[in-house]
């Protein structure tokens, strides 16, 4: 499982090199084990991080995220250009698309530091601002790529409108509620797997 995982570190990589800064940084959690892969983008491969004794530098705020969040799976350290100017229009972005709640959730407020985490991301939220960096969650490393591609989606959406002040339309309150009832249907048995010591299964459906 280690060695497939470290293959899809190098799969994740590559994807998405064209979408996020190549300083980002990208790990994946190692189920049934106190470990991860975690790497930058512009690295040849990652690294195997036993935490918490060898967690230093930037893998403190991946490390911070799985011990904040027994669901996740996968950390992406970074964004596009839009997600990066989230910071620019109060860090929070509301829920404009079905697609968002299904699969993004509620954004809290940014997280000033590794610190503030664990607050930032007890709703549930797959997004967070965390030291003015876009951070996105994933149960799995192909959910977490696809979640920054809808990310970056709905940020382009979100501040052209806020910068043009154009009128945006939130969803309706139960969209919200029954899409993000189903998020957390996938995150509980996210950490069921995890328990287990299993890698959960994938979700591209609504």
């Amino acid at each position: 499982m280690q060695d497939l995982l470290r293959q899809q570190w190098l799969e994740l990589r590559q994807r998405l090199s064209g979408l996020v800064e190549s300083r980002s940084s990208v790990s994946l959690r190692i189920p049934g084990k106190e470990r991860m892969w975690w790497g930058r983008l512009d690295d040849a491969a990652p690294i195997c991080i036993d935490w918490p004794v060898h967690v230093m530098g930037e893998s403190q705020t991946h490390h911070a995220i799985y011990h904040a969040r027994a669901d996740v799976g996968a950390v992406l350290l970074g964004g596009g250009d839009f997600a990066r100017s989230l910071g620019d229009f109060g860090g929070v972005m509301p829920i404009l698309f079905d697609e968002q709640a299904r699969h993004i959730g509620h954004m809290d407020g940014p997280a000033a530091s590794v610190q503030d985490i664990a607050a930032a991301l007890q709703r549930g939220g797959n997004a967070v601002l965390i030291k003015g960096v876009p951070v996105i969650l994933g149960t799995t490393g192909t959910r977490m790529a696809m979640n920054a591609q809808l990310f970056e989606k709905c940020a382009k959406a979100f501040t052209l409108a806020k910068a043009s002040g154009a009128k945006m339309t939130l969803l309706p309150w139960w969209v919200v509620l029954v899409a993000n009832g189903r998020l957390m249907k996938d995150e509980k048995r996210a950490t069921q797997c995890f328990a287990r010591g299993e890698i959960p299964p994938e979700n591209r459906g609504y």
